[in-house]
């Protein structure tokens, strides 16, 4: 692929995503005085969690896409590293947020392990703020994105697994299929953290991980705030 298509293609796609992620949030918005009593704090925290994902996506999507229409990512390098910046605090918070999702779907109450994934999201943007991770270059240092990458793995899949395993206990279509897609996330993100140095064409993992945060985001949408698929 030449870099002229790579762009463009990456330019249509951003654009794309961004359009709908924000109309799905507000839509969530429009629709959230709606909601009955009992899901007033679920779908909150839903439109909170997306809130977040489209905010930090449109300084890392959009600020690529801009940086290609204007001539090149290689040009604004600035610009794009700190849009990645942006939406890697967003989505700490994200799963932060995600676990208040699940606490009130499924009335529970936070243990020790469920503080424990808020610390580690925590440590995680303190790890962000530290110069090493050189967000004003292109190329960051491998061992830095593995660092700052392992906490938002581990706080990502066990909020993903406490989801899943209450959604199956209690029949919970909306939160088993929100949690699969976090799970479909992760399995086309980690290949792109541990390789992608070797082969930047690996990057392109990032289309469908993306599609599935979309994706958990509809059938958020549709589940909470249109109709229940709670059995």
């Amino acid at each position: 692929m030449s870099e002229n298509l790579r762009g463009m293609t990456e330019i249509v796609f951003n654009i794309t995503y961004l359009f709908l992620i924000w109309l799905m949030v507000i839509k969530m918005k429009l629709n959230k005085v709606k909601l009955q009593d009992k899901q007033q704090k679920v779908g909150g925290y839903l439109l909170l969690a997306f809130f977040l994902l489209a905010l930090g996506d449109t300084g890392h999507v959009g600020f690529r896409a801009y940086a290609y229409m204007l001539g090149g990512i290689e040009k604004y390098s600035v610009l794009v590293g700190y849009g990645a910046l942006a939406t890697a605090i967003t989505v700490t918070l994200f799963y932060i947020v995600f676990l208040y999702v699940w606490r009130y779907r499924f009335n529970k109450e936070f243990g020790i392990f469920h503080y424990f994934l808020i610390a580690l999201g925590l440590l995680r943007i303190f790890i962000l703020f530290l110069p090493q991770n050189n967000w004003s270059s292109l190329n960051q240092p491998y061992i830095w994105s593995l660092i700052r990458n392992i906490p938002l793995t581990i706080q990502g899949l066990s909020v993903a697994f406490l989801m899943y395993i209450d959604a199956q206990k209690t029949k919970d279509i909306t939160f088993r299929w929100i949690s699969i897609m976090i799970f479909v996330s992760y399995i086309c993100y980690i290949p792109v953290i541990l390789f992608n140095n070797i082969n930047p064409m690996i990057g392109l993992l990032m289309i469908p991980k993306t599609i599935a945060y979309l994706l958990a985001g509809y059938i958020g949408y549709r589940g909470v705030y249109i109709k229940s698929y709670r059995y």
